[in-house]
């Protein structure tokens, strides 16, 4: 019994460092985008939700005061 689970856990190691051996090659071969980029594009994502917030509100009050007409 004692002899079966050794194995188990050495097998469990064993593919554990495989796998991490692979996630660190994988990581090495990402091409990280520069702070300049993430600046960029992090500016360019809130004006985008900005501006959606702001036409979704608009439409919500011209709405309101449409319904608001309705009696």
């Amino acid at each position: 019994m004692t002899a079966e689970k050794n194995k188990q856990e050495n097998n469990f190691k064993e593919a554990m460092m495989t796998y991490f051996k692979g996630v660190k090659a994988e990581w090495s071969k990402v091409s990280w985008p520069t702070k300049q980029q993430v600046i960029a594009e992090t500016v360019v994502v809130l004006a985008v939700v900005i501006f959606f917030t702001l036409v979704v509100y608009f439409m919500d009050i011209i709405f309101k005061a449409l319904l608001g007409l309705i009696k």
